[in-house]
């Protein structure tokens, strides 16, 4: 511990205990972030270089209170920049240069009172409210940035309850709606979606997370997306995050499903692993590879924390329903290489709780190693430094 102790003075704001620090990760959050000011509840986070000076900045989407963007001091230390722009009942946020002037804007998705957020850069985090330019609205939870239509423009995708949106992008920051000619339209509610090429044919596929049914949707390569195959489980289950990760080491992308027992009494809280064959097909290894768990798990992130070439798991968990509370503990699994977790305690500092509803995987101190910062509904976010 001495030896991090010093590792943690030279690099990580002098502050080092048994509580803030673990050979891992080392707790920073009261030192680097800024304090909250209105609501507590930050739903979502995206890192990304939005004033353009070379380190990763943060978006964050705040529920019913002002939307966030914290600058980076070049060493992990972040301060407030000003974002005007409408305060609701913000979700999540997809970071992108709809415009394509060289700078990344914001785009906010809102739930219960589907207030909308977008906001263009001037270059250095000056944001510009254009709001109106969006050009629909309902009960959203996520939204993506990816090019759906393979003209290398940043398009947008959410998840309502209701059938789900695909906005094309005109390529100047302007969106049309085109959902039922691209997606499956349905009445699910969904609450995440994973982008990525599930099938290896180089295009995007979608995951959406639901509250009911979970769905596969594969690219045709156009840019309009069909259902494919999950495998049925017994017991319904209702996801709060999906995640799309090589977590086996085959070079193909595995599902994993963040399950939480919320909104309906006969759901399965157990999280799922499904196993990827290179195709696009999933078999389900969750009893296998997959410890039993209990939890109301909000948010899940891969990281090789241990730096052994596979990728480890943190899970974050929603421990109080009204955000009274909000240290509830980081859960670290320990990946075998073939894709199977193990609980690993003495990971997480024990500081580091929170009601995690995401958790953002990006090196904040530009050294080399990988942080998280933690979005918090109620209480503290936490930035996480890594050490290892």
């Amino acid at each position: 511990m001495d030896q991090l102790c010093a590792l943690v003075a030279a690099i990580a704001f002098g502050l080092c205990s048994p509580e803030t620090a673990t050979p891992y990760f080392v707790d920073v959050s009261a030192e680097a972030l800024p304090g909250k000011s209105g609501s507590p509840n930050a739903m979502a986070a995206s890192a990304a270089d939005l004033d353009a000076d070379g380190d990763l900045d943060l978006a964050i989407a705040i529920e019913y209170g002002p939307n966030r963007v914290l600058l980076n001091d070049g060493a992990g230390r972040f301060r407030e920049a000003q974002l005007k722009g409408p305060s609701g009942d913000h979700e999540d946020v997809a970071v992108a240069d709809y415009d394509r002037d060289g700078d990344l804007d914001l785009v906010f998705i809102g739930e219960d009172d589907q207030v909308l957020g977008y906001h263009l850069n001037d270059g250095k985090a000056g944001f510009s409210d254009v709001s109106d330019r969006l050009p629909d609205r309902a009960t959203s939870n996520t939204v993506v940035a990816v090019d759906v239509d393979g003209d290398g423009d940043a398009d947008l995708v959410t998840a309502n309850a209701g059938p789900d949106f695909v906005w094309i992008n005109d390529g100047s920051g302007g969106f049309t709606d085109e959902s039922a000619a691209r997606l499956p339209q349905r009445d699910d509610v969904s609450q995440d979606i994973a982008v990525g090429d599930v099938d290896g044919d180089g295009d995007p596929d979608l995951v959406f997370g639901n509250e009911e049914q979970n769905r596969l949707y594969r690219n045709d390569g156009a840019g309009h997306f069909a259902d494919a195959p999950l495998p049925e489980r017994a017991t319904p289950e209702e996801t709060r995050d999906v995640d799309l990760a090589d977590v086996d080491g085959d070079g193909d992308l595995d599902l994993y499903f963040a399950n939480v027992r919320i909104f309906a009494a006969d759901r399965d809280q157990q999280d799922r692993l499904l196993r990827n064959d290179g195709h696009g097909s999933f078999t389900d290894v969750t009893a296998t590879q997959l410890e039993p768990d209990d939890e109301l798990t909000t948010s899940v992130a891969f990281i090789d924390y241990d730096r052994d070439g596979d990728l480890d798991l943190i899970r974050g968990r929603m421990g109080d329903l009204r955000a009274k509370r909000s240290n509830f503990p980081l859960l670290a699994f320990t990946n075998d290489g073939a894709g199977r977790f193990t609980a690993a305690p003495g990971i997480m500092p024990p500081i580091a709780g929170a009601n995690a509803f995401d958790i953002e995987i990006a090196d904040f101190t530009g050294d080399g190693r990988l942080d998280l910062f933690v979005a918090s509904r109620g209480g503290p976010d936490r930035l996480l430094i890594g050490l290892k």
